[in-house]
């Protein structure tokens, strides 16, 4: 089980980059937009600098859902193996059979 601190900073993470995307990409746009003069570029590389760090969308980890673990997550379902096993053995995933061959 991960620490709720960790589980509530990945959220956090979540919530900046969604509410920075759209700025984040049109500051993006105008800054590898080769047609633009270079001092425009450059501000725009100076703007998307001064945007919050964790509102980029590459420092978000893959969570579990259920327990917070931050590897082996299938992202279909947003659940650590651990979690979807135990899930599926106990037939809560609909369509999910144990299988063994």
């Amino acid at each position: 089980m991960a620490k709720k601190s960790a589980k509530e900073r990945d959220q956090k993470r979540r919530k900046l980059a969604r509410q920075y995307k759209a700025r984040r990409e049109a500051l993006k746009a105008v800054a590898s937009d080769r047609a633009l003069p270079p001092e425009e570029r450059f501000s725009a590389r100076l703007k998307l600098a001064e945007l919050p760090r964790n509102s980029s969308p590459v420092r978000i980890r893959n969570r579990c859902a259920l327990s917070g673990r931050p590897r082996g997550v299938y992202r279909h379902f947003q659940l650590s193996r651990i979690a979807l096993r135990d899930l599926a053995s106990k037939g809560q995933i609909p369509g999910m059979v144990k299988s063994s061959w």
